[in-house]
C-alpha cells in the first residue's frame, strides 16, 4: 500500500555510521586491514589448474575477494553519496581520498587473479571451473577476468600504474568533482543576485528571456574554470592513451568497449542507422522553433516545452513518487511493489538544496541487498523522469540480488536499458491515459526532447571524445581548442540544426562524464539503452502477459553474458545488424509523426 509521504532525504545511517564517528573510522580501518591481506593473499595464488591443493586454495582466496571487493563497492558508494549530497564537507572528501589510496590493492588483487587465468591453457582453466561449485557457479566472471587480462600491462608495471594513478589520473577526476562540486552560479532572483550550484539552474523555463539569462550566467560561470577542467580533461586522456599505446592495442575504443562487452560492429550499426534517420528529428526541432517564434532554436531552446494551452503544473515529490509506482504495478507488480519499497524506505535523496552536486545517479549495496539514489527534484515532469530513470537502475540490481557477487555486476550500456525502460512504461502509460490533443502534443514533446537528447547530444558528446582523444595524441588542448571541437560536434550531430548564435561551446567544461576517471567513454552506453530500451518496450506490448518474467531473464543475463548475448538469448535479436535498432528508431519516428499531425490540426 502506497503511503501519503515520502522521504525527500535518504537513510544512510542504515548502511554504515556518519563517516565523521569513531564508529566508522574503525569501520574502515577494519576494511583497509582486511584489503591489505587479501592483496598480500593474491601474491600466492597457485597456478590454474584441477588439482585438489590449488583448488582448494582458490576457493578460499575468491570467498574472500568476493568479500573485499563488495565492501569496497559499498564503503565507495557510501562515501560517495555523503559528498555528493554535501559537496563541500572536506570530512568526506578526504574519506573519498583515503577510499582511492587504497584503490592500488585492489588493481592488484585482479592483476593477479587475472594473470594466474592468463597463464592458464584452455584445458586447465575448463579443469579449474569444474573441480569446484563456488568457481563453477562464477565462470562468467572467471571468462571475463582471463580476456581482460590482455588489456593489463606486465604484472609490475600494472602495479606501479595502479600505485601512480592514485596521484595522477584519479585525482584528476577527483579535482573536477571538487570544483565543479564548489562552482556557483550567479542568477538574478527578484532582483538580488543569488548563487547557485550548477544543478539548480534551469533552462526549461517558459520564458525565454530566464533561460536564456540562466545559460549564459551558467556559461559564465564554467568559463571562469575552464582552465582547471582543460587540465583534468587533458590530463586524463593523456593517461589513458599513454597506456593504450604500451598495450599496443587498436585505437581508445578497445577498451570502452570491452568495459561493455560490446562489439565493435555494434556501435558502428547503431551510430549508422541513427546518422541515417535523423531527418525527422530536425523537422521536430524546426516546428517546434516556429511555434517558439524562431527561425532555429538555441541550445537553451531545447528543453523548453512546445507551447500549447496545457497549464504546467508543479509535480511534488508525494505525487510523482505515487504516479510511478502506479504505473510501474500495471506493468509487473514486482517493480511496482519495488518502487514502493525504495521510495517509503529513504533510499533516496531528492531535495532541491543549495550544496549538493549536480546530475543524478542510482549506486548499489549488494550486501545489504538496497540501493541509493540521488538527484534533485525540481517539481517538475522531467524530474519525474528523472526518478523512473533511477528506480530502474535500482530495480536492475534488486533482480540480481541472489545472484553471485560477481555476477551482479552489469555494463553501462545495459544499464542503461532498464533505467531508460523504466522513463518509457511512465511516458507511454502518461500518452494513453489523456484525450486532450494539446497534453498528448505536450508528452510526445517530452518524448521527442528525449530522443534529441540521446540522438543528438550524446552523438555530439561521442563525436568530441572521439575527436578529442585523437587530437590529444599530439600534444595538450587549450579551452578554445576544446571549444572549437565541441562546437563541430554538436554541429555534425545536431545536423545544424540551431542557431548560429545558439551552440554551447564549453560543454565540454560542465559534463562531468567526461571526467569519470574509471570509466572512458561515458556516453554512447546511454545512447545504446535508450534504443534497447524502445525496442524491448516494443516488445512488451506484442508478447503479452509473459513479457515481465523474460524481462527479468534479460535483466539477470546482463550480469553473466556479453550485451549481443544478452539480448540473442532472450530477445532473438543480433545487435551487430541494423534490424534491430532501425525497429527501435521507428518507435521515434512514429511518436515525430503523431506530434507533427497533432500540430498541424490533423
Amino acid at each position: 500500500m502506497m503511503t501519503d509521504h515520502y522521504p525527500l532525504n535518504w537513510n544512510l545511517d542504515v548502511l554504515y555510521p556518519e563517516p565523521s564517528t569513531a564508529e566508522f573510522a574503525a569501520v574502515f580501518d577494519a576494511f583497509r586491514a582486511d584489503i591489505q591481506k587479501v592483496a598480500e593473499a593474491s601474491d600466492q595464488l597457485p597456478p590454474v589448474s584441477g588439482a585438489a591443493e590449488g583448488v582448494t586454495v582458490w576457493v578460499e582466496f575468491f570467498q574472500d575477494f568476493e568479500d573485499i571487493s563488495s565492501r569496497a563497492h559499498e564503503l565507495h558508494s557510501f562515501i560517495g553519496c555523503h559528498c555528493a549530497a554535501d559537496a563541500e564537507n572536506k570530512c568526506y572528501q578526504q574519506f573519498e581520498a583515503s577510499l582511492s589510496a587504497l584503490m592500488p590493492y585492489q588493481q592488484r588483487m585482479a592483476t593477479n587473479l587475472e594473470f594466474a587465468l592468463k597463464d592458464a591453457t584452455d584445458a586447465e582453466f575448463e579443469a579449474f571451473l569444474a573441480a569446484a561449485p563456488q568457481l563453477a557457479d562464477s565462470a562468467f566472471f572467471f571468462g571475463e577476468a582471463r580476456r581482460h587480462a590482455a588489456l593489463r600491462l606486465p604484472k609490475p608495471q600494472e602495479t606501479l600504474f595502479a600505485d601512480l594513478s592514485v596521484d595522477g589520473l584519479h585525482a584528476w577526476g577527483r579535482m573536477y568533482d571538487r570544483i565543479s562540486g564548489e562552482l556557483r552560479v550567479e542568477v538574478m532572483h527578484k532582483g538580488n543576485v543569488v548563487r547557485k550550484s550548477p544543478g539548480q539552474i534551469r533552462l526549461d523555463a517558459p520564458l525565454r528571456e530566464v533561460r536564456e539569462n540562466n545559460f549564459f550566467a551558467a556559461t559564465k560561470a564554467w568559463d571562469s574554470i575552464a582552465g582547471s577542467c582543460a587540465d583534468a580533461l587533458n590530463h586524463i586522456a593523456g593517461t589513458r592513451l599513454t597506456l593504450y599505446d604500451h598495450l599496443g592495442l587498436e585505437d581508445h575504443l578497445v577498451v570502452p568497449l570491452h568495459e561493455n562487452r560490446m562489439q565493435r560492429e555494434t556501435l558502428d550499426a547503431m551510430w549508422s542507422a541513427i546518422d541515417a534517420r535523423k531527418e525527422v528529428l530536425v523537422t521536430y526541432l524546426q516546428k517546434k522553433a516556429g511555434a517558439l517564434g524562431l527561425e532555429k532554436p538555441a541550445w537553451y531552446d531545447l528543453t523548453t516545452a512546445y507551447p500549447t494551452n496545457v497549464t504546467a503544473k508543479d509535480v511534488t515529490y508525494d505525487a510523482a513518487v505515487q504516479k510511478i509506482v502506479e504505473t510501474f504495478a500495471r506493468f509487473s507488480p514486482d517493480l511496482g511493489e519495488f518502487a514502493e519499497l525504495a521510495c517509503a524506505g529513504g533510499w533516496i535523496e531528492a531535495e532541491d538544496r543549495g550544496g549538493k552536486r549536480q546530475g543524478g545517479f542510482c549506486t548499489g549495496f549488494e550486501r545489504h541487498k538496497q540501493s541509493r539514489i540521488f538527484m534533485t527534484f525540481t517539481n517538475s515532469e522531467d524530474a519525474l523522469s528523472t526518478l523512473a530513470h533511477e528506480l530502474g537502475h535500482a530495480y536492475h540490481s534488486w533482480v540480481l540480488k541472489d545472484q553471485p557477487v560477481m555476477l551482479q555486476d552489469y555494463p553501462m550500456n545495459l544499464a542503461e536499458t532498464a533505467s531508460t525502460f523504466a522513463e518509457a512504461i511512465v511516458a507511454e502509460q502518461r500518452l494513453a491515459g489523456t484525450d486532450s490533443r494539446d497534453e498528448k502534443i505536450a508528452i510526445l514533446d517530452s518524448m521527442l526532447g528525449d530522443a534529441v537528447a540521446f540522438l543528438m547530444n550524446i552523438h555530439a558528446r561521442f563525436q568530441f571524445e572521439n575527436e578529442m582523444h585523437l587530437q590529444r595524441k599530439q600534444g595538450e588542448l587549450s579551452p578554445e581548442q576544446l571549444n572549437n571541437l565541441m562546437l563541430a560536434a554538436q554541429r555534425q550531430a545536431y545536423c545544424d540544426a540551431l542557431a548560429d548564435d545558439g551552440w554551447n561551446p564549453n560543454f565540454w567544461a560542465s559534463k562531468l562524464h567526461f571526467y569519470i576517471s574509471e570509466l572512458p567513454f561515458y556516453n554512447f552506453p546511454y545512447t545504446f539503452g535508450y534504443l534497447l530500451s524502445l525496442g524491448v518496450y516494443k516488445l512488451s506490448q506484442d508478447s503479452g502477459g509473459d513479457f515481465p518474467k523474460q524481462y527479468r531473464e534479460f535483466l539477470i543475463a546482463t550480469g553473466c553474458m556479453s550485451a549481443e548475448d544478452a539480448v540473442r538469448s532472450t530477445f532473438g535479436y543480433d545487435l551487430t545488424q541494423p534490424d534491430f535498432w532501425n525497429k527501435s528508431l521507428d518507435v521515434v519516428e512514429q511518436r515525430a509523426e503523431q506530434f507533427l499531425d497533432l500540430i498541424a490540426g490533423t
